[in-house]
């Protein structure tokens, strides 16, 4: 029900929904990022990728071909938007960019056992592993970003995640005061706490440098006006908030639904990877909903020297995703 027969005027940065897809509503960001973490943008070629990048700069330097339609313009801004960072236009690697986060990602979370350290502690390092770079993948890259840096930030989350995790989990172990259903009851939503607050440490470990550094904030036509460790450390805040939502439905709603279907061991494997498909697939556009990916935020509320250099109240930065 969200598509339309005829797409309305194409505007670049828009939607093609027009004010119900306002990207500064939740509602209407949930509709954007619905398209955009489209799995079938990730089957797309190279060539096709140069088409609508062309296409795009044609419309912006008022060259476009004869015929072009805005139903053209709206696919070629989905495509380029869902594979092309933002700040380096360049291509986001595939398991890494939002659209392949629920294909790639899925059967890590299938593979999760609580009961079983091993498989918490390896699954929980694959899991990590794979934020670690979803989140350098899609991070604020108006500043560079040294290799060093990203090793240290990806064995400091990796090493939490694993830690918060197998340590919760061991504590539950001990507590030989519960019973043993109660204990493996609370087992089972051990992974929600352990993998909400390694996601914190994820994202704050991996994007460490825009808090030192600072990011670019942009005036009303777009210019940068300067760098602001005070907006990096909103937007570092924001994806964090967005990281644990993310985890909620997905470690919350599989456990209550499978309890009711382990008497039938033969649709129990089939129907959790379902289960877990499905709870994952509608809680990532939730939870990247939350935020607006190009925040703003008050000049007053930045460093004097940003609210020096720009005549506007407002200025706009990058969050990431």
């Amino acid at each position: 029900f969200w598509l339309t027969k005829a797409a309305p005027h194409y505007k670049p940065h828009g939607s093609k929904r027009g004010k119900s897809s306002n990207l500064y509503s939740f509602l209407g960001r949930l509709r954007h990022f619905v398209e955009i973490i489209d799995p079938s943008t990730l089957f797309v070629s190279q060539e096709k990728l140069q088409e609508c990048i062309k296409l795009l700069d044609d419309y912006k330097h008022g060259t476009l071909p004869p015929g072009t339609t805005d139903q053209q313009l709206w696919e070629a801004q989905k495509i380029k938007q869902a594979i092309i960072h933002p700040d380096t236009g360049e291509k986001i690697f595939m398991p890494f960019r939002m659209s392949g986060y629920v294909p790639f990602g899925t059967p890590i979370k299938k593979l999760w056992n609580p009961l079983s350290l091993l498989s918490l502690s390896s699954t929980q390092w694959l899991n990590q592993s794979h934020n670690a770079c979803v989140n350098y993948a899609n991070r604020n890259a108006t500043k560079p970003t040294p290799a060093s840096k990203f090793l240290q930030g990806y064995a400091g989350a990796v090493t939490s995640a694993v830690s918060i995790a197998v340590g919760l989990n061991v504590l539950i172990q001990k507590a030989n005061k519960l019973s043993p259903a109660t204990r493996m009851i609370i087992q089972r939503f051990v992974p929600f706490p352990a993998v909400a607050s390694a996601n914190i440490c994820n994202v704050g470990l991996m994007r460490h440098s825009e808090l030192s550094e600072g990011i670019d904030v942009l005036d009303n036509n777009s210019n940068v006006v300067g760098s602001s460790k005070i907006a990096a450390r909103h937007a570092i805040m924001e994806t964090a908030l967005t990281r644990v939502v993310l985890p909620m439905p997905i470690f919350v709603l599989p456990p209550i639904i499978m309890s009711y279907l382990e008497r039938n061991r033969r649709l129990l494997l089939p129907i959790h990877s379902v289960v877990c498909l499905i709870t994952f697939g509608l809680s990532l556009p939730v939870a990247i909903s939350l935020f607006p990916q190009m925040s703003q935020i008050e000049v007053s509320c930045l460093e004097p020297e940003i609210a020096m250099a720009t005549d506007c109240k407002v200025v706009t930065y990058n969050k990431g995703l």
